[in-house]
């Protein structure tokens, strides 16, 4: 149903604003709190390494819980988040309250996943999953951008409100719009945890670590990268994430639409942006119309990144969405910490223009990937034919 796919995408608006609305304010925040970029690049990495390490057991436990009420509890945490944060409590205590949503992000994504295509026929998934993952792009070109121009002609803090707002409305709409919906048949955890031994799934999961990796290197440093390497000030660097966001939501809408055509051609399409972008970043110098354009095709094929890993990954084991899924946001957000940990050194040891190159190195290990999975289908798909002939 597509209103359900909807209310789910209003919920990962919230989640995402929340995850990433740091972004834009890092540089305000290193300053406000006398301490190094990279130190405060943690209080994103740290939030990804939390949903990397505990996401798929938290998904396992809460699986047998009623779905609306689980997305009732993730967003109140993320709340809860946000309220504190505002209050520019000491660096500890914004990075404690910071993690406390990371425990329920991918049980949040899991479950808005599940309700969205529950009752659907199976052609209609992948675009009820596209809608719930436009939530991503919306989120760039709405709340993210405001948040972070917000803070530029503000304060920091604000960006904090924004986050705050978002999180109430989407609890408000889930509360009175989505019934209750209790998990009738749960699966057993030997069942779910079976697909770690498929060695395609491995493999996809290996793809979408290298590929989240690749693309947050730069992304996570977005307003420090584009304040230092091409002298943008904050409010430039706010009307670059909107359109970085506009673009994207356009992107995750063709990517929904290519991927029930093909999976795996449609994940190389948009990977292709991490071999691309550091020869059009640096060739693009300081030329402000070169540099528009530029992240005009960063946001393209960046966009659709989550979704078209976490389908790249399901498309392997499509009878155990949720917890591929949480699988898929773990490996995710733990390529969103190896980035971001990568580019806060290189930033701290080299510079900031030399961060996309580091999304090469790591764009060509997912490509790798990609091929080898296609090996191993292939070779299933010869054996199948050859043992019914002998």
């Amino acid at each position: 149903m597509k209103k359900y796919a909807y209310i789910g995408c209003l919920g990962f608006i919230a989640v995402i604003t929340t995850e990433f609305g740091v972004i834009g304010i890092l540089p305000q925040i290193a300053e406000h709190y006398h301490i190094g970029i990279d130190k405060a690049g943690w209080l994103l990495s740290a939030f990804a390494l939390i949903i990397a390490v505990t996401g798929p057991f938290m998904t396992l436990l809460m699986s047998g819980f009623d779905r609306r009420k689980v997305m009732l509890a993730a967003i109140s945490i993320f709340l809860f988040t946000a309220v504190i944060s505002a209050m520019s409590p000491p660096f500890w205590l914004l990075m404690l309250v910071r993690i406390l949503p990371a425990f329920l992000q991918p049980v949040y994504i899991a479950t808005a996943l599940s309700v969205a295509i529950s009752g659907s026929e199976k052609k209609q998934a992948n675009q009820l999953m596209g809608i719930v993952f436009i939530g991503v792009a919306l989120a760039m070109v709405t709340t993210v951008p405001f948040a972070t121009w917000l803070a530029s002609v503000w304060f920091w803090e604000s960006s904090f409100i924004v986050q705050a707002a978002v999180s109430t409305l989407a609890l408000c709409i889930i509360y009175f719009l989505l019934p209750a919906m209790p998990v009738t048949e749960k699966k057993s955890y030997k069942s779910q945890l079976k697909i770690l031994t498929k060695p395609t799934f491995v493999i996809s999961t290996l793809m979408n670590f290298f590929m989240i990796t690749a693309w947050f290197s730069t992304y996570s440093y977005f307003a420090d990268y584009l304040n230092k390497a091409k002298g943008m000030d904050s409010t430039m660097v706010s009307y670059m994430l909107f359109l970085f966001g506009i673009i994207g939501v356009f992107s995750n809408w063709v990517a929904g639409k290519m991927l029930s055509w093909s999976v795996p051609k449609t994940t190389a399409l948009f990977l292709s942006g991490t071999v691309l972008m550091p020869f059009l970043l640096y060739f693009s110098g300081n030329n402000m119309t070169m540099n528009i354009i530029s992240i005009a095709i960063w946001g393209f094929l960046y966009s659709p990144s989550f979704q078209n890993a976490s389908t790249y990954m399901i498309s392997s084991v499509p009878d155990s969405l949720e917890f591929a899924n949480s699988l898929a946001t773990s490996f995710g957000n733990l390529g969103v910490t190896l980035g971001t940990t990568l580019g806060g050194w290189m930033i701290v040891f080299k510079g900031a223009a030399y961060n996309p190159w580091i999304g090469l190195a790591f764009g060509i290990l997912a490509f790798l990937m990609i091929i080898l999975r296609s090996i191993l289908e292939k070779k299933a798909e010869k054996e199948k034919i050859i043992l019914p002939c002998s």
